[in-house]
């Protein structure tokens, strides 16, 4: 059973920075897409970036470009995302989301097959 369980999530003030850690399990497949989304309040789900396990390329969503930056553990089980110069904006919940196919290139939520439960980045002005 694939498992995706984020955490490091919590308040922040505005310009501030915070990384989330996303831990995946039960893959049985050579090569897997990890992402992470966010859903703000009122609106919807929207992709963040993506990489790949096997060779670690990534894509960054229009969200994500710029100020984040998603990289893996040693053990590839380990998915992270940097975030820096957050904005009150980024307030949302953020997902952890995998599939077991394709690249990094194909980043979008209908596109993952394995979600999180989610952790809530909270930026304030």
């Amino acid at each position: 059973e694939v498992q995706l369980v984020e955490s490091g999530g919590g308040l922040v003030q505005a310009g501030g920075s915070l990384r989330l850690s996303c831990a995946a399990s039960g893959f049985t497949f050579d090569d897997y897409v990890i992402g992470w989304f966010r859903q703000a309040p009122g609106k919807e789900r929207e992709g963040v970036s993506c990489i790949s396990s096997s060779d670690g390329s990534t894509h960054y969503v229009d969200s994500g470009k710029g100020r984040f930056t998603i990289s893996r553990g040693n053990a590839k089980n380990m998915v992270y995302l940097q975030m820096d110069g957050l904005k009150p904006e980024d307030t949302a919940v953020y997902y952890c989301a995998g599939r077991g196919y394709g690249t990094s290139s194909y980043c979008d939520v209908g596109g993952m097959d394995y979600w999180g439960k989610g952790i809530l980045v909270t930026v304030s002005s």
